[in-house]
């Protein structure tokens, strides 16, 4: 069968690693990019030798060339260019969040104050509708919504996941979180733009995780999914806490946090606790502790200690690049051999382009994004009214 023919939207930081993803996955490449900044799209398909570039993502999907199409571009236009692909007969990737509050219920002059100020169960249920309207749109049209929740195909996670199903394991509790010392991108500091901090876009993925491993795990057992049904959270911007002291994280939060975390109880009475944090130094921390009835497990997705490395000074290895977040070489450090494989990016490509190839599911799915919109916006709710909130 002829490779699977996609199109990238966005050319941004996200589309850099999924070019290089899905140059490396079997079967699949790279046909087309779109972005509203015509040199800029160029500059993309000559670094990645994309044959085709378009101004606009509306004539990427018009398309004959393209078979898939990859999202990468801000929360706002996830709902609209979800539809839009799917009325034009394309299969879609669109990274988490899968849905986000970011106004779009209100006037287009709304402030950032009438934003970040929504009540938080207004922000709910229109990030649920248009989680919601994307899952419909796509299954009315006949093609498939992959929700880029890498975690899931991180090599170390998909084998600690095999390892539950062999052992047969009730997951009693489950503790994951990713941190690092604040996003690179200035957008994420405001709520009209990201939708929420550190909770949606970083505590996403354990959230992502937990529904997926519980859900595997009720199939497995009883043939239905394990869902959660209430949450409790808390949210805070830690910085405010250093007052004149040194600080070496991200700073300059406009409305939204820095860290958050929630707490899930499953329909079976287990727990999962979830957090994401800006306020931590020593690079990308991805890390999934699962405690069973019969096993423990520990998955450690970021860093790895495949390779590590000593120098003195941050002048021996030059520019060499360790890992994600990490901003010198002194010391010691994590040198990931292939982020894109560890992180489980490559592997989800793949996994997207073998699902449209045969017809097939994949666990990243769109009805997973919708679970965890629901359970991000749910925390918010909890965080600010201090309370447990029902799902």
């Amino acid at each position: 069968m002829a490779d699977i023919r996609v199109g990238v939207v966005g050319a941004g930081f996200l589309a850099e690693t999924r070019a290089r993803c899905w140059a490396a996955a079997r079967g699949a490449h790279v046909e087309a990019v779109a972005s509203l900044r015509p040199q800029r799209a160029a500059d993309y398909a000559k670094r990645h030798s994309v044959a085709q570039t378009f101004a606009t993502a509306d004539e990427l999907f018009a398309s004959p060339d393209i078979d898939l199409v990859d999202l990468c571009v801000p929360n706002l236009v996830h709902r609209s260019l979800t539809e839009a692909a799917a009325r034009a007969g394309k299969h879609v990737v669109c990274t988490k969040p899968l849905a986000a509050y970011v106004g779009q219920d209100l006037p287009r002059d709304a402030s950032d104050a009438d934003i970040a100020g929504r009540d938080p169960r207004e922000m709910w249920r229109v990030a649920e509708a248009d989680a919601q309207a994307m899952v419909d749109a796509t299954k009315a049209a006949g093609v498939q919504l992959f929700y880029g929740e890498n975690w899931l195909y991180a090599p170390a996670f998909a084998r600690a996941r095999r390892l539950l199903a062999e052992g047969d394991t009730v997951l009693l509790e489950m503790r994951g979180w990713e941190c690092h010392h604040g996003s690179h991108s200035p957008y994420s500091k405001a709520w009209r733009h990201a939708g929420g901090g550190a909770l949606l876009r970083l505590g996403a993925h354990p959230i992502g995780a937990m529904i997926d491993l519980k859900r595997a795990e009720g199939i497995r057992r009883s043939g239905a999914p394990i869902r959660p049904v209430a949450v409790t959270a808390d949210v805070a911007d830690l910085t405010g806490a250093a007052g004149s002291a040194e600080i070496r994280v991200a700073t300059g939060w406009q409305d939204v946090e820095n860290w958050g975390c929630v707490i899930l109880q499953f329909e079976d009475g287990s727990r999962g606790v979830a957090y994401g944090s800006d306020a931590v130094l020593g690079g990308m921390e991805s890390k999934l502790e699962l405690y069973g009835a019969n096993a423990h497990l520990k998955v450690n997705m970021s860093p790895g200690d495949m390779v590590r490395a000593y120098a003195p000074d941050a002048g021996v290895f030059g520019e060499a690049y360790f890992m994600e977040k990490v901003d010198s070489g002194a010391g010691w450090t994590s040198a990931m051999p292939n982020e894109d494989w560890t992180s489980g990016h490559l592997l989800m490509c793949q996994a997207f382009a073998d699902a449209v190839r045969t017809a097939s599911s994949t666990p990243a799915d769109g009805q997973l994004g919708l679970e965890a919109t629901r359970v991000v916006y749910a925390a918010y709710v909890a965080a600010k009214g201090g309370r447990r909130v029902s799902l």
